[in-house]
């Protein structure tokens, strides 16, 4: 398998990650790596294989473009609903079938770079390092995911909003809690960290 380079752009946030990746270095070498590989460059459960974080990246920056575009016109309901439920489905499409994204969800990536950072620090020959960072990445992992479960529920509440102020209002509670782009970006730097103290990058 060649090696691949995925950048994505952090809309919200204004800033691009190119993250870079060959799922064919190194990552055989210990039960860990297999698992840092998961996170990292590739997962046999995500859309077209990729790892879990460069798929909560990209589900993030269609989640965060639809809260702001729900935000450009607060008083028309029908704009804010129809944007919030695109929302949902990049955040959690097991909650609605149709919509922009993936199909995977940031909630459900975050979820899984959490438990496979475990798994790699708790497996045999995970060194000092990897058990060191994983406990910062699943530290943000799990932060994000707490985020993303919130705007979900606001999502939801979203379809039965009776008037564009109750709109509004979870408009602008989805937008304050859209700020995982940082959570991300720690995700990924401590990963980084861990690749570059594996030899794996």
């Amino acid at each position: 398998m060649r090696s691949r380079t995925i950048t994505i752009g952090l809309i919200a946030a204004g800033l691009t990650i190119t993250f870079s990746a060959d799922p064919a270095h190194g990552l055989q070498d210990n039960p860990a790596n297999t698992h840092i590989g998961h996170v990292a460059s590739g997962f046999g459960r995500t859309p077209d294989g990729a790892g879990l974080l460069p798929t909560a990246l990209a589900e993030a920056a269609t989640a965060i473009q639809h809260i702001d575009l729900a935000w450009r016109d607060t008083s028309n309901l029908d704009w804010m609903q129809t944007h919030a439920a695109h929302v949902l489905h990049a955040v959690d499409p097991s909650q609605i079938e149709e919509g922009p994204g993936l199909g995977f969800g940031v909630l459900a990536a975050a979820e899984g770079i959490a438990q496979h950072i475990e798994l790699a620090a708790g497996s045999d020959g995970a060194s000092d390092a990897v058990q060191t960072y994983a406990t910062h990445v699943a530290m943000a992992a799990r932060a994000v995911a707490d985020r993303a479960a919130q705007i979900a529920a606001l999502a939801v509440q979203m379809e039965s909003a009776s008037d564009y102020t109750s709109g509004e209002g979870l408009t602008g509670q989805m937008r304050l809690l859209a700020d995982w782009a940082g959570g991300l970006e720690q995700v990924e730097r401590w990963m980084g960290l861990m690749t570059a103290a594996e030899g794996l990058e």
